[in-house]
């Protein structure tokens, strides 16, 4: 809610009352009326007075309230499936490929659970297939040219 000039003045009560009271030193009063003066928000002159006890002049009651939209997004939780098609698809290096088809498996796996449940971690399941389809397709490649070497030389 924006602040209007009453609001502003009741906050620098306050605030001349903590300092009366030896709350708070004469440049931290000096510049905190500054900002009482400034703030747009009845949140900020809120924040302005919180350590002090009200003064002389209550604050209206909406002013500790924080509007939703102000508030930190919550953080999704991370697939398990998509840590896992990561790590098989990281582990392809050091077996040479043989956790390849695992992290494909579970990199479709968790990205469909992903769509359907909102979770995070898709860059991760994304990781996995790409390095287990890559290693797939190189052990196919190898497979089928030791095949075609095997088949010209007998």
């Amino acid at each position: 809610m924006l602040a209007s000039h009453a609001d502003r003045e009741r906050a620098v009560d306050v605030l001349r009352a903590g300092f009366g009271e030896g709350r708070m030193e004469q440049s931290e009063f000096e510049k905190r009326v500054a900002r009482a003066y400034a703030a747009r928000t009845v949140g900020e002159l809120a924040l302005l007075v919180a350590d002090l006890p009200q003064g002389p002049v209550p604050l209206p009651v909406a002013v500790g309230a924080v509007p939703r939209t102000f508030l930190p997004l919550p953080v999704p939780k991370t697939n398990e499936k998509a840590i896992g098609s990561a790590i098989c698809g990281g582990l392809c290096l050091v077996t040479v490929g043989l956790t390849g088809l695992p992290a494909v498996i579970l990199g479709h796996s968790a990205r469909s659970e992903i769509r359907r449940t909102g979770e995070g971690g898709d860059g991760l399941a994304l990781t996995g297939l790409v390095i287990g389809w890559l290693a797939t397709a190189s052990w196919t490649l190898v497979v089928t040219l030791l095949l075609i070497a095997a088949l010209t030389t007998g």
